[in-house]
C-alpha cells in the first residue's frame, strides 16, 4: 500500500486496535540490499550499554521493527506485542532513553535519504516525483512508528511540553535533512514553478503531485519562506508582461473576458494545491497587473464603446471587475460622469437637432438607468453621479431645453397623437417629468406650456382632460402650488365659462341663427395675444353686445375684450353633392361668408371685406384652396397665394364625411415670437429678482452685497449671474427702496 494523500490529523488519532486489523505485509516492498543488516550494526554500535537484560532484548526487538517500517520489509513481530513491549519499557522508567533512541534511529536513516536528491541527472518533473515519493514514504513509516510507539507518546512525551510528538519529530528531521538543503530546496522549489507557469501557459500538469508537495512545504512550515514570495514575485513579472501585451493586442472586452478567465483560473488552483493563505495576496498580485495597472486605459479605450453599443454583459463585467481594485470603482464612476456629460452634451448643444432634441434625452435617460440598475448593481453612488451630469450638461444651453420641452408635452397632448395609450402616454408623462426636474430655468418651461396649453384649450385640441390634469399635477407636486397657479387658472376659467354660457342660454330672449359659445379668459392667467380687429358680420356683432351685456350686468366692472384670432365656427354648406358641415377658423368663417353675396373675388376684395391681416390672409386662403379640403377654386392654380388671384366657391366639392374639418395652415413660430416669449420671462425674473431683494432687506434692515447675494440664490429658483443681480440691487437703489451705508459701500440698508 502507498500512501498518497496523508490527512495527519486522523493519522495522529489512530489507535492501536486500528492498526492491527491493518494487513501490514501489504506495506512491504524489496528492501536494498545490505541495507538493513548495515542499519542494525551501527545502531548496535552506538547504543547505550543496559544493565536490564529485558529492557535490551526489547529496545532490539523494536529497533528491528522500526527498520523494517523505514526499509519497507516485513515486521517479524506482532504489532499488539511490540506496543505492549513499549508500554512495558516505558514503565521501567526508561522512556527518556527510548525516546532518545528512537530519535536517533530516525534522524539517521532520514539523513541517509539526502543522497537520492544529489543525481543532477533528473529532469525537473522526475526530480519532484522522486521527492514526493520520498515525502509520503516518511508520512508512512511515521505514522507506522508513532503507532507502536504511541504509549510512549501519549505519556512521557505530553508530560514533557519541551518535546515534540514523534509525529512532529518525524516532520523537523525531514524539514531539516532533506528539505532545508538549499539544493534540495531549490530544485523543488524551481520544479514547482515550472509546472505552474506551463498550466498557466495551457499545458495539462499533475496536479495531485503539486497538491502533495505544496502541502509538504505547508506541513513543513517552509511555504511562506521558501515557496510563496518566490511564487507571487513569479506571478506578479507574468502578469506585468501578459497586460502589457494584450492591452495593445485586444479590444477591451475581450481583454475583459481574459482577466475574469485568468481570475477564475488563479481561484481555482488556490482550491486545487495551493495554501489557502496564498488566495489574498495571489488575487491581489493578478487585479494588480492585469486591471490596476491599466485601469485609465481599459476606460479610454473602450468605456464609450461599450455605453455607446450596450452591451450589458461586457459593462457588468466591467463593473465587478473594477469593483475589486482599489479606487477601480472610483475611476469608472468619473469616466461614466464625463460620458454622460460628453454624450448629452453633443445633443443638447447642437441647433440642428432640435427636433430630436427631447426624444433623444429621454432615450438617453432610459438607456443610462437601464447600465445603472443592470450593470452597475444599482449603485447610488453611480445614479447619483447621473443625475448631476444631466443637469450639468441640460443646463450648458439656457433656456433652449425647457422650451422644447415644453413643445414635446404639446405634442403628446395634442388631439390627434395615436402614438400612445392611456397608460403609455402616462408613463411618457413621467420621463418628461425627470427630465424637466435637471432643469433650472422652470419659468421658460411655463412661459412655453402656458402658451401651448391655451391653443389646446380654447382650440379644443386637447388630447385628453384626463392627462392634461396629470401633467398640472405632476408639475405641482414637483414646482409647488405658486408654479402651477396660472395653469390652474385657465382650467378654472374653462370651466366657468361653460357655466356662464349655460346662463346665457337659459336668458337670451331673442334667439338667433348663430349658435353663440364664448370663453371668458381672465387676463393674469393666459398669454397675452395681439388684439385685431376684423369685419365681424352684423348679427355676429349684434350677437357679441347681447352677450356682452348679459355678462357686464351679471359682473360689473368688468371689461371684455374679444380675440378674434382664436375663434373657430361651424358653417352648413351645400355643394352639388349635398350638405355638408364645414368646421373652420374665424378667419375662413369670414372668408367663406363672402361667396354668400359673390361668385368670385380677389385677394384684395377679401382684404377689404375682412379686414384680416395680410400675411394671416393668405394662409387662410391657402388652407381653403390649396389644401385637402379646397371649397374654393384658385386661378392660377397654384400651392402659393399671390395678391393677383382670384377665388370662387368649389360647388363641385366632395367629400365622403358630412363634417369636414378644414386644419388652418399653421404659421411656424417666428425667431420673433420666440425671442419675445424669452424676453417676458427675462422681464418676469426682473420683477421676481426686485420682490426677493425688497422682501430679504425688509426683514434683515442691513445687510452686506455677500449675504444678500447668499440669500438671493437661496431664495430665487432660476439660474441668475451676479451682474444680474448688481444690476437689480442698484436699480432698487436708485429707486429709493434701500440705500448704501455712507461708510462701507458693501453694506446696505433698508429704507422704509
Amino acid at each position: 500500500m502507498c500512501v498518497n494523500d496523508i490527512n495527519r490529523d486522523q493519522m495522529m488519532a489512530e489507535d492501536i486496535q486500528h492498526n492491527q486489523k491493518s494487513n501490514f505485509n501489504g506495506l512491504t516492498k524489496p528492501a536494498k540490499a545490505g541495507a538493513s543488516k548495515k542499519l542494525i550494526i551501527k545502531n548496535f554500535k552506538d547504543r547505550p550499554k543496559l544493565t536490564d537484560s529485558y529492557t535490551e532484548d526489547t529496545w532490539l526487538k523494536l529497533r528491528d521493527a522500526v527498520g523494517a517500517i523505514q526499509n519497507s520489509t516485513s515486521i517479524q513481530y506482532n504489532l499488539e506485542e511490540l506496543y505492549q513491549a513499549v508500554e512495558n519499557l516505558c514503565s521501567y522508567k526508561v522512556s527518556p532513553m527510548l525516546y532518545k533512541q528512537l530519535r536517533q534511529v530516525c534522524e539517521d536513516h532520514v539523513r541517509a535519504q539526502i543522497h537520492q536528491f544529489r543525481e543532477e541527472s533528473l529532469d525537473s518533473l522526475s526530480f519532484l516525483k522522486r521527492m514526493n515519493r520520498c515525502w509520503q514514504d516518511h508520512c508512512r513509516q511515521t505514522i507506522m512508528i508513532r503507532s507502536i510507539f504511541l504509549f510512549l507518546d501519549r505519556t512521557y512525551v505530553l508530560q514533557n511540553s519541551l518535546l515534540p510528538s514523534i509525529w512532529d519529530t518525524g516532520l523537523e528531521l525531514f524539514r531539516t535533512h532533506i528539505v532545508s538543503d538549499s539544493g534540495v530546496q531549490s530544485r523543488t522549489v524551481e520544479g514547482i514553478l515550472e509546472q505552474i507557469e506551463r498550466e498557466r501557459n495551457g499545458e495539462t500538469v499533475d496536479r495531485s503531485l503539486l497538491r502533495s508537495l505544496l502541502g509538504m512545504l505547508s506541513d513543513l512550515q517552509v511555504y511562506k519562506d521558501s515557496f510563496e514570495q518566490r511564487f507571487l514575485t513569479e506571478t506578479t513579472r507574468l502578469y506585468a508582461a501578459e497586460g502589457q501585451r494584450l492591452m495593445q493586442d485586444r479590444d477591451v472586452p475581450e481583454y475583459l473576458h481574459h482577466v475574469a478567465r485568468r481570475l477564475e483560473e488563479e481561484n481555482d488552483r488556490v482550491i486545487s494545491y495551493l495554501d489557502q493563505s496564498t488566495q489574498k495576496p495571489l488575487i491581489a498580485a493578478v487585479e494588480k497587473q492585469l486591471l490596476g495597472e491599466h485601469m485609465t486605459a481599459i476606460l479610454q479605450k473602450g468605456l464609450r464603446t461599450l455605453l455607446d453599443e450596450s452591451r450589458e454583459c461586457e459593462l457588468t463585467l466591467l463593473y465587478e471587475l473594477f469593483n475589486k481594485v482599489k479606487s477601480g470603482l472610483t475611476a469608472l464612476l468619473q469616466s461614466w460622469r464625463e460620458y454622460i456629460k460628453s454624450s448629452g452634451g453633443e445633443i443638447v448643444s447642437s441647433p440642428e437637432k432640435d427636433k430630436e432634441m427631447v426624444q433623444e434625452l429621454l432615450d438617453f435617460k432610459d438607456k443610462m438607468d437601464l447600465v445603472s440598475q443592470r450593470c452597475f448593481q444599482r449603485n447610488d453612488t453611480f445614479i447619483n453621479a447621473m443625475k448631476e451630469a444631466f443637469e450639468n450638461f441640460i443646463n450648458k444651453r439656457p433656456n433652449k431645453p425647457a422650451e422644447l420641452i415644453a413643445k414635446y408635452v404639446d405634442s403628446k397632448l395634442r388631439a390627434g397623437n395615436k402614438e400612445a395609450t392611456e397608460e403609455e402616454l402616462e408613463r411618457i408623462l413621467d420621463k418628461i417629468m425627470i427630465i424637466f426636474r435637471f432643469i433650472h430655468g422652470k419659468d421658460v418651461f411655463e412661459a412655453f406650456y402656458k402658451k401651448d396649453l391655451a391653443k389646446r384649450l380654447l382650440v379644443g385640441k386637447s388630447a385628453s382632460v384626463d392627462a392634461e390634469k396629470s401633467m398640472l399635477s405632476k408639475l405641482k407636486h414637483e414646482c409647488g402650488a405658486a408654479f402651477t397657479s396660472k395653469l390652474e387658472g385657465m382650467f378654472k376659467d374653462m370651466e366657468l365659462s361653460k357655466d356662464v354660457m349655460i346662463q346665457f342660454k337659459q336668458n337670451q330672449t331673442d334667439p338667433s341663427n348663430i349658435e353663440l359659445t364664448v370663453n371668458i379668459l381672465t387676463m393674469g392667467y393666459w398669454p397675452s395675444y395681439i388684439p385685431m380687429d376684423v369685419h365681424l358680420p352684423a348679427e355676429m356683432v349684434k350677437l357679441q353686445e347681447v352677450f356682452k351685456l348679459f355678462y357686464l350686468g351679471k359682473h360689473s366692472g368688468r371689461k371684455l375684450q374679444w380675440q378674434p384670432t382664436l375663434g373657430h365656427a361651424v358653417l352648413k354648406t351645400e355643394f352639388k353633392e349635398g350638405k355638408k358641415e364645414l368646421q373652420v377658423s374665424l378667419f375662413q368663417t369670414l372668408v367663406l361668408l363672402i361667396f354668400n353675396e359673390a361668385d368670385e373675388c380677389s385677394v384684395e376684395e377679401i382684404r377689404t371685406a375682412t379686414g384680416i391681416e395680410d400675411g394671416e390672409l393668405k394662409r387662410t386662403l391657402q388652407s381653403l384652396a390649396c389644401g385637402k379640403a379646397r371649397v374654393l377654386n384658385k386661378t392660377p392654380r397654384g400651392k402659393e397665394v399671390e395678391d393677383a388671384d382670384r377665388f370662387h366657391f368649389n360647388s363641385d366639392f366632395r367629400h365622403k364625411l358630412f363634417r369636414i374639418k378644414i386644419n388652418q395652415i399653421q404659421m411656424k413660430e417666428t425667431v420673433e415670437e420666440q425671442v419675445s416669449t424669452t424676453e417676458r420671462v427675462f422681464q418676469d425674473r426682473q420683477y421676481q429678482i426686485d420682490a426677493a431683494v425688497v422682501r430679504i432687506m425688509k426683514m434683515r434692515k442691513t445687510l452686506s452685497h455677500n449675504l444678500l447675494v447668499s440669500e438671493l440664490y437661496n431664495q430665487l429658483k432660476f439660474p441668475v449671474k451676479p451682474a444680474d443681480l448688481k444690476k437689480r440691487i442698484e436699480s432698487l437703489i436708485d429707486r429709493d427702496y434701500m440705500e448704501r451705508d455712507k461708510e462701507n459701500a458693501n453694506q446696505y440698508h433698508y429704507v422704509a
